[in-house]
């Protein structure tokens, strides 16, 4: 089900929390509300629809990557960018990593791992941000 924006920078400065098996109509809501922000949007954390959990979509090309409880295991090239957000007017400057490595459950709940670089490595650390609270 497609879910609205949180724009409420007070509930996006809270921590998110592991998720579990209960919380898999988190990930269709979320991949749902992406495709329908395709056009200004090509990821979303859980927090972005008022669920503070640790699942995060991805877009990349057609398809999106779900992935829950993702965790960055390595990162090489840093560099300094500037990012907007959905939820955020504007945009900010961030460090960010050309090459990453994640740690996630898939959709099904199964261990994956998976090498990122570029904008797509871009994009999920700006989403596992979101885990934290810290706003970019």
């Amino acid at each position: 089900m497609v879910k609205q924006i949180v724009r409420d920078p007070l509930f996006l400065a809270q921590k998110s929390e592991p998720a579990t098996e209960a919380d898999r109509q988190v990930i269709e809501d979320l991949t749902d509300t992406l495709k329908a922000n395709s056009d200004r949007c090509v990821g979303m954390a859980a927090n972005m629809i008022g669920v503070k959990k640790q699942i995060i979509v991805v877009a990349i090309g057609p398809f999106i990557l779900p992935m829950v409880n993702p965790v960055i295991t390595k990162k090489t090239g840093k560099y300094e960018t500037e990012e907007g957000c959905l939820s955020l007017d504007g945009v900010r400057a961030c460090t960010r990593y050309k090459e990453i490595e994640v740690d996630y459950l898939d959709r099904d709940f199964k261990k994956q791992h998976g090498k990122y670089s570029d904008f797509t490595a871009q994009i999920i650390q700006h989403e596992i941000q979101h885990f934290s609270g810290e706003l970019i």
